[in-house]
């Protein structure tokens, strides 16, 4: 039985604890775009059929134009980047693994829940996560040493000039993407794994047929076919996180970095400043290794006099 992962979310918890109805709250404790990608209408049969090849081919075509996937590797659409990230340790037989940390803890957890040992001197399984999360470090190729390197790119649409994807079509490398994110349709629960086609063949059959739903299929196609969309959210984004950390860093705050989806702030108390937000209803992130790190994600623009009142 794996162990319990902190996260961000938890939004039901806070509004028992602080009062006030989910609608009530600005939930910035987590990285998702909060101006979604207009889902609009899909067939019905979507709903009612089983996913089709042809469906799930046009989702693998666009996946591969939108992030230039190289011609030797192969795409494997899943339900949401967690579902690899679990099945990821059962490609090879138990060893060490590298993971840096602090990060996403969801990778150290599966490898820990398949009888792996974690650390941070280099292995035969390497995972980083680029951009970092929570810090936003970007990771050179000459960091990534290790006989197999796993990257995980989930907020990397933000700036796909710093991917990795022409690792993907070595067999040393899987490249994950994550549809949640910055398209902001985390419950849609749609993901990546870009690699080998060995690699790949061998994550299909631990998954299984039809993975991705029929709206999933319609809605991530359509969205990573919009390249004028991803563009001026492109630029949405990096205006937002300029006026959060404005916004911040003039409440006494230090900006520490992040992303254009999230950004990690040192106060002085974390989880006074947590509770203090909290009696605003907003709800931010802090993190059990650490007192004074706090992490927010961006407002919707409507919501922005949320935040500045409970500041």
């Amino acid at each position: 039985m794996s162990k319990h992962r902190d996260h961000g979310g938890g939004l039901d918890a806070a509004a028992t604890r602080f009062g006030g109805e989910r609608v009530d709250w600005l939930d910035l404790s987590t990285g998702i775009n909060p101006v979604p990608y207009p889902i609009g209408a899909f067939p019905a049969d979507a709903w009612t059929a089983l996913p089709d090849a042809a469906a799930t081919d046009a989702l693998i075509q666009t996946a591969r134009t939108f992030w230039n996937v190289p011609k030797e590797a192969a795409i494997l659409p899943a339900p949401g980047a967690s579902s690899l990230i679990a099945r990821i340790p059962s490609l090879w037989p138990r060893g060490n693994v590298s993971i840096q940390k602090p990060t996403y803890n969801e990778h150290a957890g599966a490898f820990d829940a398949h009888g792996w040992q974690v650390g941070r001197d280099i292995g035969s399984v390497q995972v980083v996560v680029h951009p970092n999360n929570p810090t936003g470090r970007l990771w050179s190729a000459d960091e990534m040493t290790a006989p197999f390197t796993v990257i995980d790119e989930s907020f990397c649409d933000i700036a796909p000039d710093q991917s990795h994807i022409a690792r993907a079509a070595q067999n040393d490398t899987i490249v994950l993407k994550s549809f949640g994110k910055f398209w902001g349709l985390a419950g849609l629960r749609l993901g990546f794994a870009i690699a080998h086609p060995d690699i790949i063949h061998k994550l299909s059959t631990m998954i299984g047929p039809w993975a991705v739903s029929g709206p999933a299929l319609h809605i991530g196609a359509a969205a990573l076919n919009d390249q004028a969309w991803a563009k001026i959210t492109r630029m949405r984004l990096a205006q937002d996180a300029y006026r959060l950390d404005a916004l911040m860093t003039g409440q006494g705050a230090k900006a520490l970095g992040g992303t254009s989806l999230f950004r990690l702030y040192e106060v002085d108390e974390a989880r006074a400043w947590q509770e203090r937000l909290a009696q605003g209803k907003v709800w931010t992130r802090i993190f059990p290794y650490s007192d004074k790190w706090l992490r927010l994600g961006l407002p919707a623009p409507d919501r922005w006099n949320q935040l500045e009142a409970a500041l």
